[in-house]
């Protein structure tokens, strides 16, 4: 019998985690009763700090298909999607987020492409972002053209992490040792052949968003430095752009001296010049340091996430890059 593995990430989702589960029973009773696959649900509790464990335990007293993995306190998204697949079982293996943004009315279709259609993986992407803030979604479409010139992997507009993979990409992903981790590069990272299924956008069906604009500026500065070295050319190309225009400068103002005698004029605009500049300078140092923070990271080796208690059969992995 095939098993579906499903991988819910949780931070502070009480309100939306009983109407999450009780569409996705309704799903595999109605898309799926005809099929010998068993289902496995697997919420990683990131450090909530409402009731979400406590309901997730009493999820589990109803239906022994709910697993749990409890964090000891919070450590992020990506922290958590990872300890899923980690402890995941299934020979099919899906993301989803607890809000119900990621439509399980898609799991069906998403399971024939991999399983009749010979696809590897599953992705989904949003079309539309009707609900969210504009500055928020001019900004997000801003930095998926960015990264796409900065960066040799493609990352597709709008995909959430909501997918449908097999169990050869799941442990393709688990091959990739690094404590700094982006997931959508990391799936588009390993390759496989990939079918996309668009839909529109969905707004949540309870509780509040935990990304703030702060918190996606960050994840995005995230997904630049860990699939792209360009910002350091960038920096290197801006130096030398300088270079080449103070020697200019310096030669402009011997020629102009010789001529016309040394004037004294001109030191307001010299301060703005040295002050841009200053500030060039200090941008260049900027990027240079966030590659240097992610090295740092990544060498002392911490674990990833840190398991306070859970229920599923594996052992408890505190993984250390």
């Amino acid at each position: 019998m095939k098993k579906i593995s499903v991988i819910v990430s949780c931070y502070n989702e009480e309100k939306a985690l009983p109407l999450f589960y009780e569409e996705m029973e309704r799903i595999r009773k109605k898309d799926f009763r005809e099929e010998a696959i068993e289902f496995e649900y697997l919420f990683v509790n990131d450090g909530s700090k409402d009731k979400t464990l406590e309901v997730i335990k009493n999820l589990h007293q109803q239906d022994e298909k709910v697993k749990y993995i409890s964090f000891s306190r919070n450590f992020g998204k990506e922290s958590a999607m990872l300890a899923g697949l980690e402890a995941a079982t299934g020979d099919y293996i899906t993301l989803m987020d607890a809000d119900l943004q990621d439509p399980p009315t898609l799991l069906r279709e998403m399971y024939d492409a991999i399983v009749v259609e010979g696809y590897d993986t599953v992705g989904t992407r949003r079309v539309s972002r009707k609900g969210e803030p504009p500055i928020r979604s001019l900004f997000a479409r801003l930095f998926y053209k960015m990264i796409n010139h900065m960066s040799k992997i493609e990352m597709v507009d709008g995909a959430r992490d909501y997918r449908l993979m097999t169990r050869q990409v799941v442990d393709s992903i688990l091959e990739l040792k690094e404590y700094n981790r982006y997931s959508k590069g990391l799936f588009s990272y390993v390759g496989f052949q990939t079918k996309w299924i668009e839909y529109e956008n969905i707004e949540r069906v309870a509780g509040e968003t935990k990304w703030s604009f702060w918190k996606l500026f960050r994840y995005a500065v995230e997904g630049i430095t860990a699939f792209s070295t360009t910002p350091l050319i960038l920096s290197s190309i801006i130096g030398i752009i300088f270079c080449l225009a103070a020697f200019i400068v310096i030669l402009f103002i011997i020629v102009k001296t010789m001529v016309f005698g040394d004037p004294t004029s001109g030191w307001p605009s010299l301060a703005c010049i040295v002050v841009f500049v200053s500030g060039v300078q200090l941008f260049s140092i900027g990027i240079i340091g966030q590659y240097l923070s992610k090295t740092y990271l990544e060498v002392k080796k911490r674990p990833i996430y840190i398991i306070k208690e859970k229920n599923t059969n594996q052992k408890i992995k505190i993984k250390e890059e």
